[in-house]
Order: C-alpha cells, then structure tokens, then sequence
C-alpha cells in the first residue's frame, strides 16, 4: 500500500466488480500452492492496482485478444466452469467509462501474468455546501428496466446504465417484465426479442396494454437486423430498434433524449 490513500472518483459498485473480476481470474487460473498478490501504488497523478499471479500465464501474442468478448485461452477453457469470457471485456468497458485504463503482461505461458488497472486520482472536491446545492438541483435518475435472458448481456448493459446515471431493473423473461411494471414505474424498457417465454414482440404488445400511469419509452435490443425486423417491432408498439452487438452509446442516445423531455 501507499504511504497516503489515494482517492478516485466513481462508482464503488462497478470498481469493485472489476476488483473482484481479476482476483477471481487469478484464483481460478492458478493452481494449489502458487502465489496471488494485490498492490496499489501512485504513479503520475494516477492510482495503479495490480493484481500478479504464478498461474498459467498468457502467451504474448494472446496479451491484447484477452480483453476481447468472449475470448479464453485454450487451457482456461477447461477451469472456465462454463463462463463466456466476458468478465475482461466488462471490467475493461467499466474502467474506460472511469477515464481510466486496464492492461495485463507476463512472461508467457505457464510463467504467471499481472492485470494493471490505472484510475486518475479525484481532484480536489468541492465544499459540502456546493456539493448539496448541485445535488438539490439535479433531477431524479430515470428508472430503465432491461430484459434479457442472457444474464452476461444484462450485467453488462446495466453496468454501462448505471455508471451513466440510470437506476436499473433487470428481468429475465416477458412474466419478470411484465411483474416488475405492475409494481414499479419505469421511463425506459430495454428489450431483448429471443426470450424464454413470449418473445420481445408480444411482451411490448403486453406493456403497451398494461394500465400504466405514463407508457415507457420501449427499446428493442435483438441479433434480429433485417429491415422486416425493425418493421415487426415498430408494428408491436417498439419506439427505437437497436441491433447486437450495439454500440452503447447509442443506447445512451437514445434514453438522454428521454431525459430532457
């Protein structure tokens, strides 16, 4: 540790998920009796958390495809316990959105590898009094409900939602949809097509039945980009169609719009 505490600027939440993302990779990629180390240290007005192991170690030529969605090695396929490779891709999405920067190195295979995370230190904070005032002034976050069945794709979609501002639900399936709106208000609905139970189409007919006091802003998220696609989800009551992979700035787009109206 530091002789002096180093203080960022972001959500404790997602921080520590990609925290806990690189201490879990390095425990379950090195074997009984190796050595897993956490350090933090100041360097050039940024704070630097490394995370070094003695576990199977990266080829060199594999050091930037780990950052990669869905990408795994060879041999962490076979600790992988069923994972989709797409807890380094998150936590490097978590730490870009902090203005910071994720980078991992090792010496190759078999030989351990260390996972650096660099956060610009917070400037100094304004009075308590300022502080409050902005807070009084700022309008309640809006509510954005994302359904999807694929659990890594939700997680992922509500954490880019969250550091942005938003207060997020999740639910799995058109019943966890459909149950969570009849009890909570939300601005937005974030809808996956291919879901478990009713597809996107029929679910956004549902929300658009439902007595709701205001109707949400529906946004269909789906693998499904033909032209006849977009029109069958206008025609169910969709207002924007997005395609995966999707950039999440258009997301954003999208619900800041909502915001000022």
């Amino acid at each position: 540790m530091p002789p002096r505490p180093l203080t960022v600027r972001g959500d404790p939440t997602r921080l520590t998920q990609v925290l806990v993302n690189l201490l879990g990779n390095a425990c379950k990629y090195t074997p009984p009796g190796g050595r897993i180390a956490l350090a933090l240290r100041e360097d050039d007005g940024m704070a630097v958390i490394a995370v070094s192991d003695s576990g199977i170690g990266i080829p060199p030529e594999a050091l930037d495809a780990v950052f990669e969605m869905f990408s795994q090695l060879e041999p962490a396929l076979k600790r992988a316990h069923g994972g989709l490779g797409i807890g380094l891709a998150l936590a490097k999405g978590l730490v870009a959105l902090h203005h910071g920067a994720i980078g991992a190195t090792s010496a190759g295979a078999g030989q351990g590898s260390t996972f650096t995370v660099r956060l610009p230190l917070a400037p100094d904070v304004r009075s308590g009094a300022a502080s409050g005032a902005q807070a009084a002034a700022r309008p309640a976050p809006l509510q954005v409900l994302v359904v999807d069945d694929n659990r890594d794709a939700a997680e992922m979609l509500t954490a880019v939602l969250d550091l942005g501002g938003y207060r997020t639900a999740v639910a799995h399936c058109g019943e966890q949809a459909t149950g969570y709106l009849r009890a909570h208000p939300a601005q937005a609905c974030i809808l996956d097509i291919g879901l478990p139970d009713i597809n996107g189409y029929e679910l956004a007919r549902r929300i658009r039945a439902m007595p709701l006091e205001k109707q949400p802003l529906l946004i269909a998220l789906t693998g499904w980009g033909q032209p006849s696609d977009v029109e069958a989800a206008i025609a169910a009551g969709f207002d924007h169609h997005l395609s995966k992979p999707v950039e999440f700035a258009a997301v954003r787009r999208l619900l800041a719009a909502l915001d000022v109206s």
